[in-house]
């Protein structure tokens, strides 16, 4: 059975990380399978819904060795970790929205690509972590995933604490978009794709470059962005024969 399970439905991409007998813990070919397949994604997708089987979402990741060390090995050590800011960089760029489904724990690479997915629904029952710090690890790469998503003081508490945190404190920390009865994330799920797709596809893709952008633009240059971006998607036949 694979490691990344994908399945089309209609206009939703729906990718399940398969390791449930090991929490989802991802390797780099995990990673990279899950970089392809959200780039790959056909022109009529309308969202990806990212889920993990099992009890967890992704208990983290799996390393594939130690890194290239000792002098010279300073780009053959960054390419080293390709896999997983590549990952990340893949969810961020789709250009339709990607759907974290957390039913469990979420530590680590698990809790990055939660926190960088667009919407990311949980159960009560989530649990959010950055143990690295706790390893000797240098959570950069968790971090890198964090950066436009949640605010400093949570950043900071995250890593350096290593808590162990409840899927309510991750929605006030902005990692989750909404939390929900386990019994009822599902429900929840199908009602936040159902609302995506009666959108027409320019309109999904516009919020999606949207949001993508600006964030990270001085005020006026964002509202130029939304009028040049809401003249050139709404003036677009599918627009119009909504």
């Amino acid at each position: 059975m694979p490691d990344v399970l994908t399945k089309q439905n209609g206009p939703i991409l729906d990718i399940i990380l398969n390791r449930p007998d090991r929490g989802n813990g991802a390797d780099d070919a995990m990673a990279i399978e899950l970089t392809r397949q959200i780039e790959g994604a056909s022109e009529e997708i309308k969202c990806i819904v990212l889920r993990g089987a099992g009890a967890d979402f992704c208990t983290g990741r799996v390393a594939a060795g130690p890194p290239p060390t000792g002098p010279g090995n300073a780009f053959a050590t960054r390419a080293f970790f390709d896999p997983v800011f590549n990952c990340y960089g893949a969810i961020r760029n789709s250009p339709v929205p990607v759907i974290a489904v957390v039913q469990g724990r979420a530590l680590g690479f698990g809790c990055a690509i939660a926190a960088v997915a667009d919407i990311t629904l949980a159960s009560d029952q989530a649990s959010f972590q950055v143990p690295e710090m706790a390893h000797n690890i240098l959570p950069t790469m968790v971090m890198s995933s964090f950066i436009d998503r949640i605010p400093r003081k949570a950043f900071t508490y995250l890593v350096y604490s290593t808590a162990l945190i409840s899927a309510e404190r991750a929605l006030g920390f902005g990692i989750a978009s909404d939390v929900v009865p386990a019994a009822k994330l599902e429900d929840a799920v199908a009602q936040v794709t159902a609302a995506i797709l009666k959108a027409p596809l320019p309109a999904i893709r516009g919020v999606k470059e949207y949001a993508r952008h600006a964030f990270n633009m001085h005020p006026d240059s964002a509202v130029d962005f939304a009028r040049n971006i809401h003249a050139l998607i709404n003036s677009s036949a599918e627009m119009r024969r909504a």
